[in-house]
């Protein structure tokens, strides 16, 4: 589904992404995992085509969205968010607000919402779109347990009804609790990948062994 080949991102003279060849494949949700730094975010960027890599190349399907740790809101309704992503589908608004729970706040200002609200608001213009790919980039990071168990319930929702989920989070019980596999990076390279009960149980790296410690690697 999503194919990294010897895929190298630099940043002037530094080195964000080293040479990553990864085969993310339809299944149960990806978890990428891996201290700061280490390249997720970029992995993410590259896979939704927002960034160019320096060399090699990565291949995608041609419908994906994204959804930010921290998302923008536009100047009008809840309901006017998900128009505005459907780009004049006949499809109704109504009917991806019901999906995240937010039916009811249809007509609020989208910059009213809570923090947790305006996450599932994201996800809710992110399926407008109608993904084969949805990626997401830590998007509970901010939220308190309460709304970070919403989206995680949404996002096991979403990838029920078969769209990919690749998802960069820094929460080992969110991973444990998401994963179908683990991607492990450190120093922009893949340092692991393994399907998440072998990850935990037994990681085949020190790395990743020593991160699932609690220690830092570095």
């Amino acid at each position: 589904m999503i194919r990294f080949e010897e895929v190298t991102l630099r940043a002037g003279q530094v080195t964000i992404l080293d040479r990553v060849s990864l085969v993310i494949a339809r299944s149960a949700p990806t978890i990428l995992l891996g201290p700061n730094g280490s390249g997720k975010t970029s992995l993410i960027r590259l896979a939704m085509g927002l960034v160019a890599p320096s060399m090699g190349r990565v291949f995608r399907p041609e419908r994906s969205a994204i959804v930010f740790q921290r998302p923008v809101m536009l100047r009008r309704s809840v309901q006017a968010n998900v128009a505005f992503a459907l780009n004049g589908s006949r499809e109704d608004p109504v009917m991806f607000l019901r999906r995240v729970g937010l039916a009811p706040l249809a007509k609020r200002p989208a910059r009213r919402l809570s923090g947790g609200e305006q996450q599932r608001l994201a996800l809710a213009r992110a399926l407008a779109r109608h993904p084969e790919v949805l990626l997401l980039d830590e998007p509970t990071a901010s939220l308190d347990p309460a709304a970070t168990k919403s989206v995680e319930d949404i996002v096991a929702g979403i990838a029920a009804m078969g769209i990919k989920v690749v998802m960069a989070t820094h929460d080992l019980a969110q991973a444990r609790r998401l994963a179908g596999d683990v991607v492990f990076l450190a120093r922009g390279r893949v340092i692991e990948h393994a399907p998440a009960d072998r990850f935990f149980d037994s990681p085949a790296t020190r790395e990743a062994a020593a991160f699932l410690k609690g220690e830092l690697v570095i």
